[in-house]
């Protein structure tokens, strides 16, 4: 898959993203890009948004990532161990890659530690919301919360690594 390719499930997450569900505007595009999963794996991503059901947990977008990844290649029986193994090695190369991709991107001083988001919401809004909160809900959208340069920009992240990734570990069989 060429690059511009790869930019292309970034933008579709970025453009999904602005309809809110970082999580489904992720696992969305590599579906579509892609030709993973379907119906019920999407429905599934909807309560993982603003980092698990709004709690600012783990980074929805991260999370659609994830989900795609183990769609393409995790396990289908408890005792497959080696794609369990494969699969939690490309999560954790995703993860890493994650957090490394959106300091460059973004311009972030420091090293981003985590994958919260919260952490991730101070670092691009120089505070968090509490999305749970409607009042809060609204100061994020007035902050740029889903601009091209919040929260969507997150997810085109998101969605180029996981693409890269799997794609990858595909090949590689």
């Amino acid at each position: 898959m060429e690059s511009q390719d790869i930019a292309a499930i970034g933008q579709t997450a970025l453009e999904n993203d602005k309809l809110s569900g970082c999580s489904q505007a992720v696992l969305g595009a590599l579906q579509q890009h892609l030709g993973l999963g379907g119906t019920d794996s999407f429905k599934a991503a909807t309560v993982l948004s603003a980092g698990v059901a709004r709690r600012g947990e783990t980074c929805g977008a991260l999370l659609g990532a994830l989900m795609a990844l183990g769609i393409a290649c995790g396990r289908e029986q408890m005792e497959d161990m080696a794609s369990y193994s494969r699969a939690m090695a490309a999560a954790q190369q995703m993860v890493d890659e994650f957090k490394q991709e959106l300091q460059s991107r973004f311009g972030f001083a420091q090293a981003l530690e985590t994958t919260l988001c919260t952490d991730i919401q101070r670092r691009l809004f120089n505070r968090s919301f509490n999305l749970a909160r409607e009042d809060e809900r609204q100061s994020f959208l007035d902050a740029g919360g889903h601009d091209d340069h919040g929260c969507p920009l997150v997810c085109a992240v998101a969605a180029e690594i996981a693409a890269r990734i799997i794609l990858s570990v595909n090949e590689s069989g």
